[in-house]
């Protein structure tokens, strides 16, 4: 039985996205099985001596070490690359391995970056505290005024770093306006995509350089695995960023990567129906709480330009209470379906303090900046019925007087 070691990227280049994430990057072994084989090994075996001391120099193609290359992780790798619309991706072991490694393998001490102020807070521990230990300067703006990143250059800038929409903040970034000042000065763009996913939005089609995922979010979408993700040219993957991650290690395991590619299959679909059950979450909650952080809804601030930049706004938002912690805790202990759980991107709801759980390990006066308050609380909306979900916030917000 014939072996197809890869696809015809004349024909992929004309698949539509739905199609790209179901058959992309797929390659079968000579028993031609349908779904991906999932290759769990650590080595490979060569036919003579000759052929490992090939390998290594490059003189012939093929894997030597999973640290390096899997055939399940490659798979997952191109899919996602056509996906997001990039020459090439590398995948990690987490998102925050795949966040790390997109800035690390470009700066050095001496370096300056400038970053958003609203991100996750391993993001900004990033920015904050490691990348200043190896002598990087950043430089925190608030990431919605282009004019902002514009004023923050310095002739060291290496690199610009944000997400959107923001977490927990839901903060857009106008793409377009950002990346395309990024490259008026020759500075890279790093581009954190995980709360839209490809399938919402493509941040290099408005001139990102690097777009980075925390693929354990809508991509897995089920809350089984870690994994992460980066997209660039094929010339920053292979002689930027593939030096680092090979002498680092910050390796994707085959297990999880076949796990992600399942996911990818319904990603299109999940991601759709959920935002489709956030807006209706949202549109409730208008009505009974002080407000409302929904990119999706008119209420929100860059409503239109989120809608500039995205097909859709997905299944996270967050919202304010009035009484403080006590009165957001009180609200989560009142919940009987939607689970209290920091994950996000799963297919089941789930509500967390971000406060006291994700962005807790920032100095108060860091979390006041971004807008994190304590009386805000972050939601996942899942594929459960919207009026269930409905029905249970409701409860709960009588159950602390709201």
């Amino acid at each position: 039985m014939k072996r197809s070691t890869g696809q015809d990227p004349s024909a992929t280049a004309r698949w539509r996205p739905a199609t790209r994430a179901v058959r992309g990057g797929t390659a079968r072994s000579e028993w031609g099985e349908t779904s991906e084989a999932l290759f769990l090994t650590s080595g490979y075996a060569y036919d003579c001596a000759a052929d490992a001391a090939d390998r290594f120099s490059g003189d012939q193609s093929g894997m030597t070490y999973s640290r390096l290359q899997n055939p399940t992780v490659e798979m997952l790798e191109q899919r996602i690359a056509l996906m997001e619309g990039a020459e090439a991706a590398r995948c990690t072991a987490s998102g925050m391995a795949a966040m790390t490694a997109a800035l690390l393998c470009q700066l050095e001490a001496g370096d300056h970056i400038v970053a958003g102020r609203a991100a996750f807070g391993s993001c900004r521990w990033l920015t904050d505290t490691l990348l200043p230990k190896f002598g990087i300067e950043t430089t925190i703006v608030d990431a919605r005024d282009p004019e902002l990143w514009e004023a923050a250059i310095k002739p060291n800038t290496k690199a610009f770093f944000f997400e959107t929409p923001a977490n927990p903040t839901m903060d857009i970034v106008d793409l377009k306006a950002v990346c395309g000042i990024a490259r008026e000065h020759d500075i890279v763009s790093v581009v954190d995509n995980a709360f839209a996913s490809p399938a919402l939005q493509r941040p290099m089609e408005f001139g990102a350089d690097v777009v980075a995922y925390s693929a354990t979010k809508m991509m897995d979408g089920q809350g089984r695995v870690l994994a992460g993700a980066i997209c660039g040219t094929e010339e920053f993957i292979l002689e930027t960023l593939l030096p680092f991650t090979r002498n680092t290690g910050p390796t994707l395991s085959a297990f999880n990567a076949w796990v992600v590619l399942k996911g990818l299959e319904t990603l299109d679909l999940r991601i759709r129906r959920q935002s489709d059950h956030a807006m209706a979450v949202g549109r409730f909650l208008e009505s009974r709480v002080s407000r409302v952080l929904h990119p999706g809804l008119v209420s929100h601030p860059q409503h239109n330009l989120a809608m500039s930049q995205m097909d859709a706004c997905g299944p996270i938002f967050s919202f304010y209470v009035d009484g403080g912690r006590t009165q957001a805790h009180g609200l989560l202990d009142a919940l009987e379906l939607i689970d209290i759980s920091n994950n996000i991107g799963d297919s089941r709801s789930l509500m967390t303090h971000p406060a006291s759980t994700t962005h807790s390990g920032l100095d108060e006066s860091v979390r006041a900046e971004m807008g994190i308050e304590e009386d805000m609380l972050r939601i996942n909306v899942g594929l459960e019925d919207p009026q269930d979900l409905i029905d249970d916030i409701d409860q709960a917000l009588q159950a602390v007087g709201l």
